[in-house]
């Protein structure tokens, strides 16, 4: 295991600091037996990016104010589904040890969802979160990881993305951070399975992560 100095940390939400799964493959489940789509394709391409991104993958007939009306649908039916949602193991110690002017959350949610998840598994919601109002594209396109580092005041390069899902971890290897795979994912340059075996320690410096494991 390794230690990394950086700037600041970064995380994506779903699946990075927070275990929603169970909610997310129901209510994705349901739209794929709504509308006939094979639920492997959908769980595979859906994860960590905006709704309205895979709506237009998987309904391509559709006009576009057809995509956003069930897009939209399917993120208010989210927002009453909290039950069951947990910090990954470790997150919530982990990311309350970070200084709030060097952490940053990207979420491919919207802000109102991204606040209720991060309530409900106990996590603080940050000064600095990109949400997907906040961005013409979503990802695996970077502007979402480089609008966080810049609203931290540092270069993308002195940034440690927390990742999990395959479009997200091109979209933070897009922006010149450094990524670690939360998970069993591949493209980072270390990996965890968790939060548990890391420490974050701060000083004028910067910020030094320790436990993690090369990709």
């Amino acid at each position: 295991m390794v230690s990394l100095h950086v700037q600041a940390i970064v995380f994506d939400m779903d699946g990075t600091l927070v275990d929603s799964t169970g909610v997310v493959e129901q209510v994705w489940g349901e739209f794929a037996a709504r509308y006939g789509v094979d639920v492997e394709q959908l769980f595979a391409f859906s994860h960590g990016r905006q709704a309205i991104d895979t709506v237009r993958r998987f309904l391509p007939d559709l006009d576009d104010s057809a995509h956003w009306g069930i897009s939209d649908g399917l993120q208010a039916d989210e927002l009453l589904r909290l039950d069951g949602i947990v910090e990954i193991g470790g997150a919530e110690v982990f990311f309350r040890g970070i200084p709030a002017s060097r952490v940053a959350l990207v979420t491919s949610a919207p802000r109102e969802l991204a606040s209720r998840r991060m309530a409900a598994a106990g996590m603080e919601f940050p000064r600095v979160t990109i949400t997907s109002e906040d961005v013409a594209l979503g990802k695996p396109h970077p502007e979402g990881y480089l609008s966080a580092a810049s609203r931290l005041g540092v270069d993308p390069s002195d940034v440690v993305v927390f990742e999990d899902a395959p479009a997200g971890i091109a979209a933070a290897r897009a922006s010149g951070a450094t990524v670690v795979v939360v998970g069993p994912g591949t493209g980072g340059d270390f990996r965890v399975d968790d939060y548990r075996a890391l420490t974050v320690t701060a000083d004028d410096s910067g910020l030094t992560i320790s436990g993690l494991t090369p990709a």
